[in-house]
C-alpha cells in the first residue's frame, strides 16, 4: 500500500503504432491532481517486435515463468505448460493486440502453426504452484491471481516460434496479464 505523499515508481510497456503514445501517456499522468509526476526514465530504446522466424536453427529453448502464470486449454487451466498450449496463448494474445491496436489480426494460418507447435516436446519442467490474491479498491472484493512459476525447456524445430516467445516477454502470456501475471524470460540455443 502506498501512503499519501510517499514516492513510488512503476514500469510500463507501451505498444505504440501511432508514434505519439508516450507523450500522451506522460501528459495523462502529469494531470493527476493527487500525484506529482517527478520524472520519466526513457532509458530503454523502443523495440520493434518482429515475428519473422529467426534464420538460424533453434532446437532448444528455456522459458522462465517469473510471475504466476495460468494457461487455459479446452476451457480448463492447464497443469503443465505444454508448448502447444503456451504458443497458442501467445499467438492469440499477439493477434488480439494486433487486431485492436495494429493493422488487424496476425496474417498466419493458426491451424498449421498450431500443428507444428504440437510437435515441440516439453523436455524438462520445474514448476510449482503459488497462491496469491488481489483486492479491488473499488469493490473490496478479493480475486485469486495465483498460478505456476518456474521453468520449462522445450525441444524441436523452434526457429519460427522464438520471435513469439520473445514478444511474450513484453506482452505476458495467459490469464490476467493486466495484473502482472504471465511474465516470462526466454533463452535459446
Amino acid at each position: 500500500m502506498i501512503t499519501p505523499g510517499e514516492a513510488f515508481h512503476f514500469g510500463a510497456n507501451i505498444f505504440d503504432v501511432r508514434g505519439d503514445t508516450v507523450s500522451r501517456f506522460i501528459q495523462v499522468f502529469s494531470e493527476f491532481p493527487a500525484a506529482k509526476l517527478q520524472s520519466v526514465d526513457r532509458a530503454s530504446e523502443p523495440r520493434r517486435l518482429c515475428l519473422d522466424p529467426v534464420t538460424i536453427p533453434v532446437s532448444r529453448v528455456r522459458v522462465e515463468f517469473l510471475t504466476p502464470t495460468e494457461l487455459k486449454s479446452k476451457d480448463q487451466i492447464a497443469e503443465r505448460p505444454e508448448f502447444s498450449i503456451l504458443y497458442g496463448r501467445i499467438r492469440d494474445r499477439l493477434s488480439t493486440l494486433s487486431a485492436l491496436y495494429g493493422s488487424g489480426p496476425l496474417p498466419i494460418d493458426f491451424m498449421e502453426t498450431g500443428d507444428r507447435a504440437a510437435r515441440i516436446c516439453l523436455a524438462q519442467c520445474e514448476i510449482r504452484t503459488v497462491s496469491a490474491e488481489r483486492r479491488s479498491g473499488r469493490t473490496g472484493q478479493t480475486h485469486p491471481i495465483g498460478g505456476f512459476i518456474g521453468s520449462a525447456e522445450y525441444e524441436g524445430e523452434l526457429a519460427e516460434f522464438l520471435p513469439y516467445l520473445e514478444a511474450a516477454r513484453w506482452t505476458g502470456v495467459g490469464r490476467q496479464t493486466v495484473w502482472g501475471k504471465g511474465e516470462i524470460e526466454v533463452s535459446g540455443s
